[in-house]
């Protein structure tokens, strides 16, 4: 590789990787600094210089100027430097050339290795670029490959791993059909950029909420939280700082039709969108719907301690199948929920007053 092959390499890479040309050349200076110290002379303070704009490469030896010369392999004095160069003074460097004639050869081959370095760095970077603030965003992809544990996502320049556990509990996945993921991890490990993906993921739910809903996107509704159990049942809490926008009707839109995009997405499971409320105790009975006519006493705020009584069929309502209503109340609500009968809540002592 001569001096203008070099500087055509050095330019093309720069171009289509997005490389800045000093990062090159003082990466092919270093690169042949160590080369000409191992195959050539490894006792001298030697530099490699490339010319910007001709490609020519040059190795010179280096001594420091310094009043008592102790090593005259790394250091002159300056009344020899003087008569050499007069307007050198101490702590200056005299330069020699030393560039063997076959320099040319090793310097092909180590050109070779930066430049390969240099494009395999860069397009780390710009992938990491890309796609180092995705974490926690909902991202579309194409299925492309199968394992045994793993579906593998294209999602452009980049496969995402979406781990088989992580799926929502029966969906079936086409390979080659498009999808919507959640990524739950960007790690740039040294080896690779590794994405990781998820669909069962809380976050995914929310980030669908805020991809259908305009309120959302735009601020006048907001999502305090988000309890899932995917494939089977979820809640969202909203709530909105305009009195005017009612947020449960901004989500569900008439005859839900703006929750029927998301309901699709995740199947058969159910979304209770449930509306946030400063009191804890008024969240809690919200959180607990279908669940009504709940009353709820706060028993420990600081450590976040409730208990419910609830009678006939809104007892069993708030507990749900398996417990399942109340766990996810309490998960939407921060909130451990003890739920009781009336009889339940006199033999503990509790009286409940009504309204």
């Amino acid at each position: 590789m001569n001096g203008k092959d070099f500087i055509k390499a050095v330019d093309n890479i720069v171009k289509e990787k997005g490389i800045k040309p000093d990062v090159v050349f003082e990466a092919m200076e270093l690169a042949l600094t160590a080369a000409y110290k191992k195959n050539f002379d490894g006792d001298q303070n030697v530099k490699v210089e490339i010319n910007r704009d001709n490609g020519i490469i040059k190795v010179y030896s280096y001594r420091t100027i310094v009043e008592e010369v102790e090593d005259d392999i790394f250091e002159i004095s300056l009344e020899d430097a003087k008569k050499i160069d007069p307007t050198k003074e101490l702590g200056d460097t005299i330069d020699t050339e030393v560039t063997p004639k076959d320099f040319g050869r090793v310097a092909a081959s180590t050109a070779k290795q930066v430049i390969i370095q240099k494009i395999r760095e860069a397009e780390r970077n710009s992938i990491m670029e890309e796609y180092g603030d995705k974490q926690d965003e909902l991202m579309v992809g194409t299925v492309a490959l199968e394992d045994t544990d793993n579906y593998f996502v294209d999602l452009g320049r980049m496969n995402g791993i979406l781990p088989k556990k992580d799926l929502i509990p029966g969906e079936k996945i086409v390979m080659g059909s498009s999808i919507k993921v959640y990524v739950t991890k960007v790690d740039n490990n040294g080896k690779g950029l590794l994405i990781l993906l998820s669909r069962r993921h809380y976050g995914f739910l929310k980030r669908l909420f805020e991809l259908e809903i305009p309120e959302l996107s735009d601020g006048s509704v907001m999502i305090y939280s988000v309890a899932r159990e995917a494939g089977v049942r979820s809640k969202v809490a909203v709530y909105s700082e305009n009195e005017r926008i009612d947020p449960i009707g901004a989500c569900i839109g008439e005859k839900g039709s703006r929750i029927a995009n998301i309901l699709k997405e995740v199947g058969n499971e159910k979304i209770d969108v449930v509306r946030y409320d400063k009191d804890p105790a008024v969240f809690i009975a919200n959180a607990l719907s279908p669940a009504k006519d709940v009353n709820v006493i706060i028993t420990d705020p600081k450590k976040q301690e409730a208990i419910v009584v609830a009678d006939g069929d809104n007892f069993s309502l708030a507990i749900g199948r398996k417990g399942q209503n109340a766990k996810l109340a309490s998960k939407l609500t921060h909130y451990k929920i003890d739920i009781k009968t009336s009889e339940q809540a006199k033999e503990l002592g509790i009286v409940i007053r009504s309204e």
